[in-house]
């Protein structure tokens, strides 16, 4: 039975729209940003549940994979999705955290998605090559785990530090982006950088 893709659809404009479905233990969110007028697709975070995401792959057009960072919990359908011919690409920093990979995404690039463009935007703290995406033109955020409702990611796991991811929200989330700005993290609700960005003194008063 097809993958029902209606239902996994979260976000929706003229120009693009956004799918989403939940895997593994740790409940991953897993993207797909599809471009509507040429039908072409990345997923983001190929997390678990191999067959669940080459099942959407398929269905939306996907070519490639991105990878948020290099955590085991987000890398654990790579191995199959490249062997199903997508490529997938993950930072320099996090790339050997990766089974394998094929690209490399340095800080404040385009990526073409069809007609869309997606930004990288490398946000150290959560893990050294950590990488959140925002597509031009639109207020939406793939943050990855760098933004939660509610605070920063863990910073307690190897390669962490709490400074650095607290710098990455104030300097690479919270001044550039408008307090509409749609968050679509790595696990959990979405959010809006209006919702978050008041409360970062407080997270930097606490420690997490």
């Amino acid at each position: 039975m097809a993958l029902e893709t209606d239902t996994t659809r979260i976000w929706s404009d003229t120009a693009a729209e956004i799918h989403q479905v939940v895997v593994g233990p740790m409940d991953n969110n897993v993207y797909v940003l599809r471009c509507r007028s040429t039908g072409d697709a990345v997923l983001i975070d190929a997390a678990n549940e191999h067959d669940l995401l080459l099942e959407l792959a398929r269905s939306l057009g996907v070519r490639q994979v991105l990878e948020t960072h290099g955590h085991w919990d987000h890398i654990q359908a790579v191995t199959e999705m490249r062997d199903a011919g997508y490529s997938v690409g993950v930072t320099s920093e996090d790339a050997s955290m990766l089974p394998s990979y094929d690209e490399i995404l340095a800080d404040d690039e385009l990526i073409e998605v069809g007609d869309l463009r997606l930004r990288t935007i490398h946000t150290p703290g959560h893990t050294p090559g950590s990488m959140c995406f925002a597509i031009e033109g639109t207020p939406v955020l793939f943050s990855g785990d760098t933004l939660f409702p509610g605070g920063p990611g863990n910073t307690t796991f190897e390669g962490g530090d709490f400074p650095t991811i607290i710098e990455s929200l104030e300097q690479r989330l919270f001044r550039p982006f408008g307090g509409d700005t749609l968050v679509l993290p790595g696990h959990g609700d979405h959010t809006t950088i209006g919702a978050e960005a008041p409360h970062l003194d407080e997270w930097v008063e606490r420690g997490w």
